[in-house]
Order: structure tokens, then sequence, then C-alpha cells
């Protein structure tokens, strides 16, 4: 079955895209290291922004989000 990649991923997704603890993802997007946005209560990845994020190479604070 083909894999599918979806614009917006969750926590899950974005930890196995990346092959790093689900932990450190949560960690990395309530400290503004990671392009990200709360919806509700759960935080949304937009590949896009990631893929700029990891090419990019250096570590850049974004604004954080409302909780």
């Amino acid at each position: 079955m083909a894999e599918e990649h979806h614009m917006v991923m969750t926590v899950e997704e974005v930890a196995e895209y990346l092959r790093i603890p689900r932990s450190s993802v949560y960690k990395l997007a309530q400290e503004g290291r990671i392009p990200c946005q709360k919806a509700g209560r759960r935080w949304r990845f937009h590949r896009q922004a990631i893929d700029r994020w990891l090419g990019n190479g250096e570590v850049q604070n974004f604004p954080r989000q409302n909780e």
C-alpha cells in the first residue's frame, strides 16, 4: 500500500518524519523552535514549513501560539 503524505501533520507524524521521540516534538513546539500551530488543544505542522525548517540548518525561534 502506498504511503500517504498529508500537507498538515500531527505530532506523531512529525516525530516519525524527523525520526525523533514525540516528547522532543512537543518540547520543540512548546519552546517555539519548530514551525507549528495549535488547533484547539492539538499541535499541527505544515509539511512544507518543516521541510524549509530542516533545510535552513539553523535554530530559529517561531512565535508561540496562545494555549
